[in-house]
């Protein structure tokens, strides 16, 4: 049945407007910031000896699931591989070769992501987005050296499409680590009551830190924030007090945690959700000039095949990250404590596990049982996050039971991890008695994860 005019003219309408031109200005700035921003990020690697820490120092590494190939360079590969994404992070904000750069450094972030799991930092993951999104969308066709050698593609608009698919993949984080946070122990306090007591050394605000009503203040006020905080930049007036309220929330954050360029970076993704000619105006006002405005074209984009292949294209994208992040629904158990589902999905500072993991080899031949030390493999960094992630534990279980057979022939490793989560009373994270070194890999539930037992903190 042929559908009614009134319902195809609405829905070319809709179209219309995800295709309408606006200012490219906040496109164009944002490009800029994320490249510096990312400049910046390599530079620190660089300074604090990062590159060789976490890449080259190690034995082992924590690949992710079908990702195993994915490996460090040799030699001097790594800073090499690094000093590239310098390179290319300072061509995407001056907008050099942009496609080709900006596909490069996505190219050379995500491997440096993928490289072990023990590095995960969800602004990482987002960083791996951003940078894959700014591959597609026009930030190059104004204030960049692309366009000043190509007229063909210089333009002070881009398609509606390309700002708003951006504020989605901002407000998808938040509105997430919102939801995340609606929970027991965050709402009881735990685990930000211990990290805000470390913090008591921060200027003016840390003598109040470890005082009860502040650790609620902060807990209900990082709910409000993350649920709230995409509808106030959504509407003009509000949007000023949502700006304010972020550059607020980010600044303490970076002050109080080491979470690196993440506050920085989401106070530059947040004015995306001013008009798109915001910078336009703010650099008339220093200027202090009263030129007009650029002229936005009023013709709009037709209803044609490119658009449709753009929409349903767009649209896939969302659905997977508003979809990925629920997939811990389909493991049982406390996602915190089993940490199934736990990545990608924007559960943010959520769970503290304290407590020790000792591992058992035992050569069936003989019956004879001895430990085994992880320092021997791991560094420092990589046991720490290891210890509280059973699917770490059981990648370790398995490299250092290749290990060990190659040495003296085949081994069971059985792990006695002894844990609290969030204050809960200590308990069995893996069932002692499985073997995990006969275990499999695989993203289906791991029943040698023993459930926790206590639902609660008090």
């Amino acid at each position: 049945m042929l559908r009614s005019l009134p319902s195809a003219l609405a829905e070319r309408t809709r179209t219309s407007r995800w295709f309408e031109p606006v200012d490219a200005a906040s496109l164009v700035a944002f490009r800029i910031a994320f490249g510096l921003l990312m400049f910046v990020e390599v530079i620190r690697y660089f300074y604090h000896g990062w590159i060789g820490r976490n890449f080259i120092v190690p034995t082992f590494h924590f690949t992710y699931f079908g990702f195993d190939w994915v490996r460090p360079w040799a030699g001097p590969g790594m800073h090499v591989h690094f000093a590239a994404l310098g390179i290319l992070a300072l061509f995407v904000a001056a907008g050099i070769w942009y496609r080709a750069s900006a596909a490069l450094f996505f190219v050379g972030f995500t491997h440096v992501f993928l490289l072990d799991q023990a590095r995960y930092l969800n602004h990482f993951y987002l960083i791996c987005l951003l940078s894959f999104l700014l591959v597609f969308v026009p930030a190059h066709r104004s204030f960049s050296v692309d366009a000043w050698r190509r007229s063909e593609i210089r333009s002070d608009v881009v398609p509606a499409w390309t700002v708003n698919l951006l504020r989605a993949q901002i407000g998808i984080p938040y509105f997430y680590a919102g939801v995340a946070k609606l929970n027991v122990d965050w709402l009881a306090g735990n685990p930000l009551r211990g990290w805000l007591a470390a913090a008591s050394d921060f200027p003016v605000l840390g003598s109040l830190l470890v005082y009860e009503p502040i650790v609620t203040v902060f807990a209900f006020g990082a709910v409000l924030f993350d649920l709230f905080i995409v509808p106030l930049l959504l509407s003009h007036r509000t949007r000023p007090v949502g700006f304010s309220l972020a550059v607020i929330f980010h600044a303490i954050n970076w002050h109080l945690f080491e979470i690196g360029i993440f506050p920085p970076l989401m106070i530059a993704a947040t004015c995306l959700f001013f008009h798109p000619e915001w910078p336009r105006r703010l650099w008339r006002r220093v200027r202090r000039s009263t030129a007009p405005a650029t002229e936005q074209p009023s013709a709009r984009v037709q209803w044609w095949s490119p658009s449709r292949l753009t929409t349903a294209l767009v649209a896939v994208y969302l659905i997977v990250q508003i979809t990925v992040p629920l997939r811990h629904f389909l493991y049982p158990g406390d996602v915190n404590w089993t940490e199934e589902g736990h990545r990608f999905s924007w559960r943010m500072m959520l769970r503290e596990k304290t407590g020790e993991v000792e591992f058992i080899a035992r050569q069936p031949a003989t019956g004879v049982s001895f430990p085994v030390d992880p320092r021997a493999y791991l560094t420092r960094s990589q046991i720490d996050v290891m210890k509280s992630r059973p699917d770490m534990i059981l990648q370790f279980c398995h490299w250092a039971a290749e290990d060990l057979t190659r040495k003296m022939g085949p081994v069971e490793i059985r792990v006695r991890a002894w844990l609290s989560l969030n204050g809960r009373p200590e308990q069995w994270l893996i069932d002692p008695d499985v073997n995990l070194a006969e275990q499999p890999r695989s993203l289906w539930p791991a029943p040698w994860i023993v459930p926790l037992a206590a639902p609660s903190t008090d």
